[in-house]
């Protein structure tokens, strides 16, 4: 007896429209995440870039020493004023995070609060 090796039918392979789309969104998936993270590491450029800074001679600076602190600072620089509002001020204007200051650190000091 012999046997014949019957030969497996070839089928093509058939997409729907539903499979189509799944196929162009796996595709799709790389791009889509490339571009979210160019915008996302992008967006700090622009956001910085808005404001020019201060203009010139709107401030004056002073040199952090050893153990100072921006309360300490802000009480130095305008006893006359609330020490929150002149810590809020040289912190904003020294984008400053945070209070932390390193010695040796130039601050800029608003004029307003520069002692004549």
């Amino acid at each position: 007896m012999t046997t014949v090796a019957l030969a497996a039918p070839h089928t093509r392979l058939r997409l729907t429209v539903r499979g189509r789309r799944v196929l162009a969104a796996f595709a799709a998936l790389p791009v889509v995440a490339g571009l979210a993270v160019a915008v996302v590491m992008g967006s700090g450029v622009a956001l910085g870039s808005i404001d020019g800074g201060a203009p010139a001679g709107s401030f004056e600076t002073v040199t952090v020493l050893s153990g100072d602190s921006l309360w300490s600072i802000a009480q130095l620089v305008a006893p006359g004023h609330d020490p929150r509002d002149v810590v809020d001020d040289i912190a904003h204007l020294n984008q400053l995070q945070g209070g932390a200051l390193m010695v040796g650190q130039e601050l800029a000091i608003p004029t307003e609060y520069a002692q004549k």
